[in-house]
């Protein structure tokens, strides 16, 4: 089955915005790794997006790190899964949500209610990742 997701490890946080009980935490970029059915090869591509929580809650007693940084890893979870230092492409789940991503030796927490990707333009190619 052919995937594509979010690496964490190395995506820029460009700004993390709070409106109301909306908590958009923007990459700028966020690279993906892309696989296909069959090849032993995959993809590394690059693409702006949000994180966007919805009925969510930023856990503000650690201070939010200087941005733009890179993101050093980190979960993001969604009802009863959570996916460790990458995002699935695409992301649109309602129900308990979270994540924890390190940057800079700080990190960005949220809970919240709902979780989608929003992703813009298309993503650019960038390299083929060969199996060593």
């Amino acid at each position: 089955m052919d995937s594509t997701s979010i690496e964490l490890p190395g995506s820029q946080i460009s700004a993390v915005k709070v409106q109301d009980d909306t908590i958009r935490i923007e990459f700028a970029p966020a690279y993906l790794v892309k696989s296909m059915t069959g090849s032993s090869e995959r993809t590394r591509w690059w693409q702006n997006g949000a994180l966007v929580f919805e009925g969510a809650a930023l856990d503000e007693t650690h201070p939010l790190p200087a941005l733009p940084a890179a993101c050093s890893g980190g979960d993001v979870g969604e009802n009863v899964f959570t996916y460790r230092d990458m995002v699935p492409v695409p992301l649109n789940s309602r129900g308990h949500a979270h994540c924890a991503l390190s940057v800079g030796g700080e990190l960005i927490r949220v809970t919240a209610n709902a979780v989608r990707l929003d992703m813009v333009d298309v993503p650019k190619y960038m390299e083929h990742l060969r199996p060593e």
